[in-house]
């Protein structure tokens, strides 16, 4: 059983470096994927074609923008798992910019950190890894902020079809201290998901927690695998 990690806006596979080590020390392989950034479908297409290539079954692990990407490409047949890791577990009709219809919840300072051109989205390069890396060290913070890409406006518009969690058990992961997807906004997106886990984790645990994160991913990963084999 393997882990199959994908990355939110304006980040890349360097994201999971420092999990994927520590799953390779507990003896679990991994592959990250480099999502271009430029729309939904596009995204969901490079996971699906990393997953085609994937030997045997997987978990499939989705962070922030991450959780649209892996809710349309989690009906692969190799996903046996997928983890939300404060990430959009979004419904039908549903996307970034626009989900939960009817509800409310608090804002953080992302929409000020967001840069928004003509057809690409950056963020401040200050204020935006404030946000982003908040509970991580100086140095883990400057080189992630030192590696942000622009993304695509079409991103925050693409809905994902089909839905993924409706078929394939999930596990919400909420960061109870993130100042860029509210926690609030995780626990009413985490009701979707079969089980629902909570750390004292900014946005980014995959840089601040990778150690926890690889553990929680292997026992996933074996938990997944029993249950095929039951």
């Amino acid at each position: 059983m393997g882990v199959v990690l994908v990355h939110g806006l304006w980040h890349g596979v360097w994201t999971w470096e420092a999990v994927r080590a520590a799953l390779a020390d507990r003896g679990v392989q991994s592959v990250a994927v480099e999502l271009p950034l430029t729309d939904l479908d596009a995204d969901v297409a490079a996971v699906r074609a990393v997953l085609d290539r994937v030997e045997g079954p997987a978990v499939l692990v989705g962070h922030s923008y991450g959780g649209a990407v892996i809710t349309a490409a989690g009906v692969h047949p190799a996903v046996r798992h997928l983890l939300y890791v404060a990430a959009f577990q979004l419904d039908q009709g549903e996307s970034v910019s626009r989900l939960l219809p009817g509800e409310s919840f608090p804002q953080t300072r992302l929409a000020e950190a967001m840069r928004v051109g003509e057809t690409e989205v950056d963020v401040d390069p200050v204020l935006g890894p404030q946000l982003l890396y908040s509970d991580a060290p100086a140095e883990i913070t400057a080189v992630a902020a030192s590696r942000l890409r622009p993304v695509g406006r079409a991103l925050f518009r693409g809905v994902p079809t089909p839905i993924a969690w409706r078929s394939t058990p999930s596990t919400y992961l909420v960061c109870g201290e993130d100042r860029v997807v509210h926690p609030e906004l995780q626990r009413a997106m985490a009701r979707r998901a079969t089980r629902t886990l909570e750390w004292p984790s900014g946005h980014s645990p995959a840089l601040t927690r990778p150690e926890r994160l690889a553990t929680l991913l292997a026992e996933l990963a074996a938990g997944a695998a029993d249950t095929r084999h039951g």
